[in-house]
């Protein structure tokens, strides 16, 4: 066995070291600077910690706190794992889980002694984390033999990780991470020593209770949330973010609004009230109208079907879990006895419509020439989404998904997808989202399918993008390892909303394999079968997803075209009654939304409480405007008012309510 190790750097030089150097060692040799700014090595494409040994000849690229996504992901990871050594210490007896890093931060789930936590305990936790960053102490990476380890944690009373750890497959290496006497049992990557992370970077930001091991069957745990960041400003600014994002939640603004509601009677379902509907109509007209202008056929598909049939496309095996079922049979009505059976077929709500869509593509013999096919569907879909994942609108278990196939064939395939990209840029930047990311996600481990036909899927979708001429920098595209459907690979495009965030809404998804499994097929030009390709697209979603996202990107000032209500008529003096009725029969008679006011308030009250409700247009009435037959116009987040003639008021506000695509 050699005694020197080759370690090759990005720049194509290759270091010679003894064997047990570690990243540090290249740091250091390389030169101080770098010796103090590396954080962290990527060794042969994996992040390990800068102490970690080289195990053999290997790649290596030394991370830096300028490398921010690696960086951000390594020091969140630490503050996770203070996080638990900060509430053991401060709450003796607590047993700890599992936290990992999110997108912002991090979080952990704990097994109190006593009661569970509260945010009153968050100051102590956070003032304890601070002082163990303060005591700068070693990160140790340290393997264990599995038994030894699952008989330490059962002989210090920490039954969670005890079961965790006996978990884990069969020869997987057991490692932990030590600071002081404290240890915890991770995979790391971590930082060299607590003192790395900056005291005044991280934030503890709320508490909430957690199933062990997400099921509701098990113990409930305490989960402590926290955002951690590289230094101070960048928590700062991400605090600013956090204080606007909960003035837009679509949740209060639904309320100020009086848009939907939730309640428990229905779980994960929206109760959609008047004005909430107009605005979803609003949405579902506009897309209609789109999808008709670039030839799409509408169906309407049915909400059950035969278990048998779900088993055939494969979703059974790979999605039952999502899935509602429900038996087949009349249930007992008798009072004794059960209700059900248990012994009839088994039928079940559509989580998707996409096979429903090829049992009508099935219908009849189709040609070559009648593709492309494009059959849309504002399709009704439930998923069994866990309770604690329901949030809002954003995440619900019944919605509506702006669902369309396209039928095609080979040839076909580049130009459909294009096409796609060029209608979904259409709909965002109509609908105020002026910039979006292309992803293409690639194909996953477990998956249907030959290499041969995801290479060719995953071809045709880069090609697409590329004639569609959204491959640039300012479209963010970026290819993501195994992140495609287990049936194809799929196009991703997130948005960025008005506040920074992204949301990943449309995609569309190349598909080989389903209508392999559902036997659906054309005669082709040579006079033999051939299997159609299948184009899974949605640009919105889902109706409700897309509905919070737009309350949020616009704070509830909507575009007028999509304002539930887009003017009222506000009166100063009852005396103005009849005029005040004339101007909305005027500005209804012109196709606007519009409200009365009528009531014995001052119109500064009355000013107030439209704007809060996020009217675009207040149009006031006095004496002097009944006189005259004019309005004196406020608009939402304009100072001041114009005074129109009634017929300018009704003609500027019926031009400027128009949708784009009626422009």
């Amino acid at each position: 066995m050699s005694e020197l190790l080759k370690i090759r750097l990005p720049d194509g030089s290759v270091r010679e070291v003894p064997r047990g150097s570690t990243p540090a060692d290249i740091a250091a040799a390389i030169g101080p600077g770098l010796a103090k700014a590396a954080i962290a090595g990527r060794v042969n494409g994996e992040v390990r910690d800068i102490m970690r040994p080289f195990e053999g000849d290997a790649t290596l690229a030394l991370i830096t706190s300028r490398d921010e996504a690696d960086a951000l992901e390594l020091a969140r990871h630490d503050f996770a794992h203070i996080l638990a050594e900060a509430v053991q210490n401060v709450f003796p007896g607590t047993q700890i889980t599992f936290g990992p890093s999110t997108d912002d931060g991090f979080y952990y789930d704990f097994a109190p002694a006593g009661d569970q936590f509260t945010e009153e305990d968050l100051p102590a936790i956070e003032a304890e984390m601070r002082a163990i960053i303060g005591r700068d102490e070693k990160l140790v990476r340290e393997v264990w033999d599995r038994d030894a380890l699952i008989a330490k944690w059962q002989a210090e009373g920490e039954s969670f990780k005890a079961e965790w750890a006996a978990t884990l497959p069969t020869g997987e290496e057991l490692t932990v991470y030590r600071s002081g006497k404290w240890m915890d049992m991770c995979r790391g990557p971590h930082l060299a020593s607590t003192g790395k992370l900056d005291p005044q970077a991280f934030k503890l930001t709320r508490v909430s209770g957690a199933y062990w091991r997400g099921d509701q069957n098990n113990a409930m745990l305490s989960r402590i949330y926290g955002t951690g960041w590289l230094n101070k400003k960048q928590l700062d600014a991400h605090l600013v973010r956090l204080e606007e994002a909960a003035k837009r939640d679509h949740r209060r603004i639904a309320q100020e609004m009086d848009l939907f509601h939730l309640q428990s009677e229905a779980q994960g379902s929206v109760f959609w009230h008047p004005k909430g509907y107009i605005l979803w109509r609003q949405l579902e007209a506009y897309m209609r109208r789109r999808l008709d202008a670039a030839g799409y056929n509408e169906v309407k598909t049915p909400q059950l079907m035969d278990a048998r049939q779900w088993e055939a496309s494969g979703h059974w095996g790979k999605y039952r879990e999502n899935m509602f079922v429900v038996p087949d049979e009349i249930p007992n009505i008798e009072d004794e006895g059960p209700v059900l059976t248990g012994t009839s077929d088994l039928m079940a709500l559509k989580p998707m419509n996409c096979p429903a869509h090829v049992l009508i593509f099935r219908q009849g013999i189709k040609s070559y020439r009648d593709l492309p096919m494009r059959l849309a569907e504002f399709g009704c879909c439930h998923r069994n989404e866990p309770h604690g994942a329901l949030h809002g609108i954003m995440r619900v278990r019944q919605f509506t998904q702006d669902d369309a196939h396209i039928f095609c064939r080979e040839d076909q395939i580049v130009e459909e997808v294009r096409l796609f990209c060029d209608l979904l840029d259409v709909v965002y930047k109509d609908l105020g989202f002026a910039h979006y990311a292309i992803k293409l996600a690639l194909r996953p481990d477990k998956r249907f399918g030959s290499d041969e036909m995801w290479d060719r899927a995953e071809n045709n979708l880069r090609d697409a993008v590329r004639q569609a001429g959204r491959m640039g920098v300012e479209y963010g595209w970026e290819e993501l390892p195994g992140e495609g459907a287990f049936y194809s690979p799929k196009l991703e495009f997130h948005l960025t909303d008005a506040i920074g965030r992204t949301w990943q809404c449309g995609t569309i998804q190349l598909d080989y394999v389903l209508p392999e499994r559902l036997d659906a097929s054309y005669v082709g030009e040579d006079g033999a079968k051939h299997r159609p390709v299948m184009l899974h697209r949605a640009i919105l979603g889902t109706f409700e997803r897309f509905i919070g996202i737009l309350i949020e990107h616009h704070a509830g000032r909507f575009p007028l075209w999509l304002a539930p209500v887009q003017a009222v008529v506000a009166t100063i003096v009852s005396e103005t009654d009849s005029y005040a009725r004339d101007v909305v029969a005027a500005l209804t008679a012109a196709g606007l939304r519009t409200d009365i006011d009528l009531r014995n308030e001052k119109i500064n009250y009355k000013v107030r409480e439209h704007s809060l409700a996020k009217v675009p247009h207040l149009l006031v009435v006095g004496k002097r405007e009944a006189d005259q037959r004019t309005v004196a116009i406020r608009t939402l987040g304009s100072d001041g008012q114009r005074i129109m003639s009634l017929e300018e008021a009704v003609a500027m506000l019926a031009s400027a309510a128009r949708a784009p695509d009626m422009l």
